[in-house]
């Protein structure tokens, strides 16, 4: 088939790797002009995303991870108070991102190029860019994320996400930018600490180049805080004065927001927390928020990935989500010969597993919305 994907961060490129081994005809737009690396940080590989590196082939990337060998938790003075050994290792997203982007062939990712609508005819689908051009597609799936623009067709009018009440601040810092004095607390573990409608965490991940060893890492911290809808119309203004719907990039932020950020941080955090806070020179900040799709098809449409389901980042099943969609939906095409049985079969396996992660994630972020 003629498959047109809308959306090409990292489930957009699975979808297109297997739909493409599988010997369709794959192109994938993205809206973005300036590309997609460097926006993410760690990513906990569970079965799905290890499937995915086998089929493609490049199974190398599950070694360069880096691992925390425990868990502890903080209270406010710093002194820990709970520590367990759970071994577990990130995956760089920006590595497995990379990888995945070079493995299309030339033409078949177009950077630049939003996807705004699609209309459906007997035995094709027109999808609409915001250039005013048009393309026609046997197949067209909605890998585009929490702002999908193709989520309306098939779920209907008004399927956004619900603000879940907190947001996460988060930085990405070179772990030489961390003071010793915190370095020493922090890195080679998870780090947690609780407070009332708020949790800080923290844990090393692989560099921007996607390096493992020690000197070339970044630290992760993420601060999750709660905001009233009011409150978070400012808390997502930009630097230009801009509000932005559900998040704020590095570099964005207010200076003044930053500030603001950075002495709450002093006042509220363990001082390692504190001390990771301060170091991040430019902090970016999302909105966590919920939706489940009540259907994933209409016509020759179909969603995948957080066009379907947003999860709470608590889950750490977002990429494993997505690999899993794009599994489910190769299998459906190649077992069902007519198009809607298989798109019927691929809706039937997912959806209820798309409900039971994000009430999961609902669940683990009760204590904080």
């Amino acid at each position: 088939m003629r498959i047109v994907i809308a959306g090409g961060s990292v489930g957009g490129l699975f979808a297109a790797e297997l739909l493409r081994r599988a010997g369709h005809d794959v192109t994938i737009y993205e809206r973005s002009s300036s590309g997609l690396e460097g926006r993410g940080a760690g990513l906990v590989a569970q079965q799905e995303v290890f499937a995915m590196l086998r089929e493609a082939g490049v199974e190398h990337v599950a070694r360069f991870g880096v691992e925390a060998r425990e868990r502890i938790v903080l209270d406010r003075a710093g002194a820990v108070v709970h520590r367990q050994a759970t071994p577990q290792t990130q995956l760089s997203w920006d590595r497995l991102f990379r990888v995945f982007r070079e493995r299309v062939p030339e033409g078949g990712y177009v950077g630049g190029r939003a996807v705004t609508g699609v209309t459906q005819e007997a035995r094709q689908a027109v999808v609409q860019f915001a250039d005013g051009g048009r393309e026609a597609a046997e197949l067209v799936i909605a890998a585009d994320g929490l702002g999908s623009t193709l989520r309306e067709v098939v779920a209907g009018p008004g399927s956004q996400p619900a603000y879940a009440g907190y947001v996460a601040w988060r930085g990405l810092v070179p772990e030489t930018a961390v003071p010793a004095v915190a370095a020493v607390v922090l890195f080679e573990r998870f780090a947690f600490y609780d407070m009332p409608g708020a949790q800080a965490l923290g844990y090393l991940v692989a560099g921007p180049d996607g390096a493992v060893e020690p000197g070339r890492r970044r630290y992760n911290w993420v601060w999750y805080r709660r905001y009233t809808p009011e409150q978070l119309v400012e808390v997502l203004t930009d630097v230009d004065g801009q509000p932005h719907d559900f998040s704020l990039a590095p570099g964005q932020m207010r200076p003044e927001a930053a500030d603001a950020l950075r002495a709450d941080a002093a006042r509220l955090l363990p001082p390692a927390f504190a001390a990771a806070v301060t170091a991040e020179p430019r902090p970016f900040v999302q909105a966590i928020f919920d939706y489940a799709a009540p259907r994933l098809v209409a016509g020759r449409l179909v969603l995948i990935g957080d066009a379907a389901f947003v999860a709470r980042p608590h889950t750490a099943m977002g990429v494993a989500k997505v690999a899993g969609d794009a599994f489910a939906l190769r299998d459906a095409l190649a077992g069902a010969g007519e198009l809607p049985a298989a798109l019927a079969a691929f809706e039937r396996e997912r959806l209820e597993h798309g409900r039971a992660v994000v009430a999961y994630g609902r669940r683990l972020g009760a204590s904080l919305g």
